[in-house]
């Protein structure tokens, strides 16, 4: 049986981060990141130990796409600032670039916007990629090629298509 209490303390900011820079808005975030550990204590899973927050974060994604896929939550998210829980830097260059970084993610679709997340801000591996988002590790290692390009492209001041 897992430590509910002790999964939660550990990995609930990395679970409501991902939601974030997911949906955009804190509280949609926090509501996912509530039912993540509800649904935790309710399926009570069988958990291969040091999996844990791969099994969450799993859980957590497919219920953004979930509220992602609804056209009001595309609507208002596209305008929110999505820079809450970036911590503030002392340099200001660095925190306007770090901005515009988070500003692209977030501008990338779905599929990209996840590996690119998982990647680089929850220092996962491809293959530990692949495991959360039961997709072949060649589609991951395909996705982070093409979300690289995407993000140079909106950086650049392209488009995510």
């Amino acid at each position: 049986m897992p430590d509910f209490e002790g999964l939660y303390e550990k990995y609930a900011t990395d679970v409501l981060r991902v939601c974030y820079f997911y949906l955009g808005d804190r509280q949609k975030a926090e509501d996912v990141c509530q039912d993540v550990f509800v649904r935790l204590i309710v399926n009570a899973p069988e958990l291969e130990e040091g999996r844990e927050k791969a099994w969450l974060l799993k859980v957590a994604l497919n219920r953004c796409r979930d509220l992602w896929r609804g056209s009001w939550t595309r609507r208002v998210v596209l305008g929110s600032p999505v820079f809450e829980l970036i911590p503030a830097q002392d340099n200001t260059t660095n925190q306007d670039e770090e901005e515009a970084m988070m500003d692209a993610v977030h501008q990338l679709p779905a599929p990209f916007r996840e590996v690119i997340l998982l990647h680089y801000y929850q220092n996962f591996g491809i293959s530990e990629i692949a495991q959360i988002t039961g997709l072949p590790e060649g589609t991951i290692s395909s996705r982070l090629s093409r979300g690289r390009k995407k993000l140079e492209s909106i950086i650049q001041g392209g488009d995510a298509q």
